[in-house]
Protein backbone atom coordinates (compact mmCIF):
# COMPACT_ATOMS: atom_id res chain seq x y z
CA UNK A 1 0.00 0.00 0.00
CA UNK A 2 2.66 2.67 1.28
CA UNK A 3 5.04 2.03 -2.50
CA UNK A 4 1.46 2.65 -4.09
CA UNK A 5 0.86 5.85 -2.27
CA UNK A 6 3.87 7.11 -3.05
CA UNK A 7 3.45 6.38 -6.33
CA UNK A 8 0.09 8.44 -6.50
CA UNK A 9 1.43 11.21 -4.66
CA UNK A 10 4.77 11.67 -6.88
CA UNK A 11 2.72 11.31 -9.98
CA UNK A 12 0.62 14.15 -8.81
CA UNK A 13 3.10 16.32 -8.34
CA UNK A 14 4.50 15.75 -11.62
CA UNK A 15 1.44 16.31 -13.36
CA UNK A 16 1.23 19.41 -11.23
CA UNK A 17 3.11 21.72 -14.14
CA UNK A 18 0.93 20.38 -16.41
CA UNK A 19 -2.14 21.59 -14.15
CA UNK A 20 -0.56 25.13 -14.49
CA UNK A 21 -0.17 24.93 -17.98
CA UNK A 22 -3.89 24.38 -18.83
CA UNK A 23 -5.13 26.70 -16.31
CA UNK A 24 -4.63 29.14 -18.97
CA UNK A 25 -6.83 27.37 -21.47
CA UNK A 26 -10.05 29.10 -21.15
CA UNK A 27 -11.48 26.19 -22.70
CA UNK A 28 -13.43 24.19 -20.21
CA UNK A 29 -12.91 20.33 -20.78
CA UNK A 30 -16.49 17.84 -20.80
CA UNK A 31 -17.48 14.52 -20.77
CA UNK A 32 -18.61 12.90 -22.94
CA UNK A 33 -16.57 15.17 -25.20
CA UNK A 34 -18.33 18.16 -27.21
CA UNK A 35 -17.77 16.12 -30.72
CA UNK A 36 -19.32 12.99 -29.68
CA UNK A 37 -22.38 14.33 -28.31
CA UNK A 38 -22.58 16.23 -31.59
CA UNK A 39 -24.10 12.73 -32.40
CA UNK A 40 -26.10 12.26 -29.74
CA UNK A 41 -29.37 14.82 -30.55
CA UNK A 42 -30.14 16.11 -27.36
CA UNK A 43 -26.89 16.22 -25.46
CA UNK A 44 -25.46 18.55 -28.49
CA UNK A 45 -29.28 20.61 -28.30
CA UNK A 46 -28.33 21.63 -24.48
CA UNK A 47 -24.67 22.59 -25.03
CA UNK A 48 -25.73 25.13 -27.97
CA UNK A 49 -28.72 26.58 -25.44
CA UNK A 50 -26.31 26.57 -22.37
CA UNK A 51 -23.68 28.16 -25.25
CA UNK A 52 -25.71 30.53 -26.74
CA UNK A 53 -26.79 31.78 -23.27
CA UNK A 54 -23.23 32.03 -22.01
CA UNK A 55 -22.02 34.25 -24.78
CA UNK A 56 -24.79 36.31 -25.06
CA UNK A 57 -23.70 37.25 -21.12
CA UNK A 58 -20.29 37.71 -22.29
CA UNK A 59 -20.98 39.92 -24.97
CA UNK A 60 -24.23 42.58 -23.76
CA UNK A 61 -22.30 46.01 -23.46
CA UNK A 62 -25.20 46.58 -20.05
CA UNK A 63 -23.56 43.65 -18.36
CA UNK A 64 -21.88 44.85 -14.78
CA UNK A 65 -18.69 44.20 -13.27
CA UNK A 66 -15.25 42.78 -15.04
CA UNK A 67 -15.16 40.50 -17.48
CA UNK A 68 -14.84 36.68 -17.24
CA UNK A 69 -11.44 35.45 -15.94
CA UNK A 70 -9.97 33.74 -19.30
CA UNK A 71 -9.21 30.39 -17.21
CA UNK A 72 -10.03 27.16 -17.40
CA UNK A 73 -12.08 26.85 -14.25
CA UNK A 74 -12.47 22.75 -14.38
CA UNK A 75 -8.75 23.43 -14.14
CA UNK A 76 -8.66 25.61 -11.25
CA UNK A 77 -10.98 23.71 -9.47
CA UNK A 78 -9.10 20.52 -9.45
CA UNK A 79 -6.28 22.62 -8.51
CA UNK A 80 -8.19 24.00 -5.71
CA UNK A 81 -9.51 21.00 -4.26
CA UNK A 82 -6.37 18.91 -4.19
CA UNK A 83 -4.40 21.26 -3.12
CA UNK A 84 -6.78 21.85 -0.13
CA UNK A 85 -7.11 17.98 0.54
CA UNK A 86 -3.27 17.57 0.55
CA UNK A 87 -2.30 20.40 2.66
CA UNK A 88 -4.99 18.98 5.83
CA UNK A 89 -3.71 15.85 5.47
CA UNK A 90 -0.23 16.44 5.77
CA UNK A 91 -1.17 19.14 8.50
CA UNK A 92 -3.17 16.57 10.26
CA UNK A 93 -0.40 13.94 10.52
CA UNK A 94 2.01 16.54 11.43
CA UNK A 95 -0.20 17.90 14.18
CA UNK A 96 -0.78 14.48 15.16
CA UNK A 97 2.79 12.91 14.82
CA UNK A 98 5.78 15.10 14.48
CA UNK A 99 7.42 16.35 17.76
CA UNK A 100 8.14 19.67 18.70
CA UNK A 101 11.60 21.38 17.35
CA UNK A 102 14.63 20.83 20.37
CA UNK A 103 14.54 23.77 22.44
CA UNK A 104 18.14 25.91 22.67
CA UNK A 105 20.28 25.02 25.67
CA UNK A 106 19.59 27.45 28.44
CA UNK A 107 22.16 30.33 29.03
CA UNK A 108 23.84 28.80 32.33
CA UNK A 109 24.89 26.18 29.98
CA UNK A 110 28.77 25.82 29.17
CA UNK A 111 29.58 28.10 26.43
CA UNK A 112 31.04 25.66 24.31
CA UNK A 113 27.93 22.99 24.64
CA UNK A 114 25.87 25.48 24.46
CA UNK A 115 26.98 26.67 20.98
CA UNK A 116 26.78 22.81 20.24
CA UNK A 117 23.33 22.63 21.44
CA UNK A 118 21.77 25.41 19.97
CA UNK A 119 23.21 24.50 16.42
CA UNK A 120 21.73 21.35 16.86
CA UNK A 121 18.46 22.97 17.32
CA UNK A 122 18.55 25.46 14.57
CA UNK A 123 19.60 22.19 12.39
CA UNK A 124 16.21 20.89 13.69
CA UNK A 125 14.15 23.28 12.96
CA UNK A 126 15.21 23.55 9.40
CA UNK A 127 15.04 19.94 8.89
CA UNK A 128 13.19 19.72 5.36
CA UNK A 129 11.23 16.53 6.48
CA UNK A 130 9.65 18.76 9.23
CA UNK A 131 6.28 20.45 8.41
CA UNK A 132 6.03 23.82 8.92
CA UNK A 133 2.93 25.33 10.40
CA UNK A 134 3.85 29.13 10.54
CA UNK A 135 5.58 31.00 7.47
CA UNK A 136 4.16 31.03 3.86
CA UNK A 137 1.57 28.62 2.79
CA UNK A 138 3.09 25.03 1.20
CA UNK A 139 2.41 24.34 -2.15
CA UNK A 140 0.39 21.15 -3.66
CA UNK A 141 3.76 19.92 -5.18
CA UNK A 142 5.43 20.22 -1.68
CA UNK A 143 2.99 18.91 0.26
CA UNK A 144 2.28 15.68 -1.86
CA UNK A 145 6.22 14.96 -1.87
CA UNK A 146 6.27 15.80 2.15
CA UNK A 147 3.18 12.97 2.40
CA UNK A 148 4.72 10.40 -0.16
CA UNK A 149 8.00 10.71 2.15
CA UNK A 150 5.82 9.93 5.25
CA UNK A 151 4.63 7.06 3.01
CA UNK A 152 7.77 5.89 2.20
CA UNK A 153 8.72 5.30 5.70
CA UNK A 154 11.36 8.03 5.56
CA UNK A 155 13.46 9.47 8.59
CA UNK A 156 11.61 12.64 9.73
CA UNK A 157 11.20 14.25 13.21
CA UNK A 158 7.75 12.41 14.20
CA UNK A 159 6.34 8.74 14.76
CA UNK A 160 5.71 6.50 12.13
CA UNK A 161 2.23 6.54 10.31
CA UNK A 162 -0.33 4.39 11.90
CA UNK A 163 -2.61 1.85 10.41
CA UNK A 164 -5.66 4.11 10.23
CA UNK A 165 -4.12 7.47 8.44
CA UNK A 166 -1.94 5.21 6.46
CA UNK A 167 -5.35 4.41 4.92
CA UNK A 168 -6.49 7.51 4.94
CA UNK A 169 -3.23 8.65 3.54
CA UNK A 170 -3.73 5.89 0.29
CA UNK A 171 -7.35 7.39 -0.12
CA UNK A 172 -6.30 11.38 -0.42
CA UNK A 173 -3.35 10.39 -2.60
CA UNK A 174 -5.73 7.90 -4.67
CA UNK A 175 -8.21 10.52 -5.39
CA UNK A 176 -5.77 13.52 -5.59
CA UNK A 177 -4.60 11.40 -8.93
CA UNK A 178 -7.76 10.44 -10.14
CA UNK A 179 -9.01 14.00 -10.26
CA UNK A 180 -5.70 15.36 -11.87
CA UNK A 181 -5.79 12.60 -14.29
CA UNK A 182 -9.07 13.54 -15.33
CA UNK A 183 -8.84 17.32 -15.15
CA UNK A 184 -5.93 16.37 -17.79
CA UNK A 185 -7.98 13.89 -19.56
CA UNK A 186 -5.46 11.01 -18.87
CA UNK A 187 -7.20 8.61 -17.15
CA UNK A 188 -10.35 5.93 -18.40
CA UNK A 189 -13.04 7.44 -18.37
CA UNK A 190 -16.29 5.52 -19.08
CA UNK A 191 -19.93 6.81 -18.15
CA UNK A 192 -23.37 5.44 -18.89
CA UNK A 193 -26.15 7.98 -20.00
CA UNK A 194 -29.62 8.36 -18.56
CA UNK A 195 -32.54 7.41 -20.51
CA UNK A 196 -33.03 10.73 -21.47
CA UNK A 197 -30.33 10.35 -23.93
CA UNK A 198 -31.26 6.86 -25.87
CA UNK A 199 -30.05 5.15 -28.80
CA UNK A 200 -32.63 4.66 -31.31
CA UNK A 201 -33.67 1.08 -30.60
CA UNK A 202 -34.06 2.55 -26.60
CA UNK A 203 -31.30 1.32 -25.34
CA UNK A 204 -28.67 3.48 -23.29
CA UNK A 205 -25.45 4.79 -24.75
CA UNK A 206 -22.52 4.34 -22.77
CA UNK A 207 -19.48 6.59 -23.48
CA UNK A 208 -16.00 5.84 -22.89
CA UNK A 209 -12.37 6.91 -23.85
CA UNK A 210 -9.52 9.42 -22.01
CA UNK A 211 -6.28 8.05 -21.85
CA UNK A 212 -5.43 8.83 -25.63
CA UNK A 213 -8.72 6.55 -26.97
CA UNK A 214 -10.56 7.82 -29.04
CA UNK A 215 -14.14 8.91 -27.40
CA UNK A 216 -17.03 6.80 -28.26
CA UNK A 217 -20.51 5.49 -27.18
CA UNK A 218 -21.73 2.56 -27.47
CA UNK A 219 -25.17 1.44 -27.18
CA UNK A 220 -25.84 -1.35 -24.51
CA UNK A 221 -28.85 -2.60 -26.17
CA UNK A 222 -28.46 -2.77 -29.91
CA UNK A 223 -24.42 -2.81 -29.94
CA UNK A 224 -24.26 0.31 -32.67
CA UNK A 225 -20.77 2.63 -31.50
CA UNK A 226 -21.00 6.35 -32.49
CA UNK A 227 -17.07 7.53 -32.97
CA UNK A 228 -16.68 11.36 -33.49
CA UNK A 229 -17.06 10.99 -36.80
CA UNK A 230 -20.58 9.21 -36.86
CA UNK A 231 -22.14 5.47 -36.50
CA UNK A 232 -19.25 3.61 -37.78
CA UNK A 233 -20.35 -0.08 -36.27
CA UNK A 234 -23.71 -1.91 -35.46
Amino acid sequence: MTATTAHHLHRTATLWTDLEDALSSPHTSSWPPTSLRHYLAALEHADHLETTGLRALERNPDQLGTRPVPINLAIHDTMRAVHAALLETAAQIAAANQRGPMQPAPPTWPTADRIRRNQLAAQDARDPQRWQFTGQPSSAVRAALWLSARAEGVRWPGRPLTLEQQEHLAAVAAGALRRVEGALDLADLRRELSDAYPCQCGGRFEVYGGNGARPCARCKGCGVIVHEGGVVAA
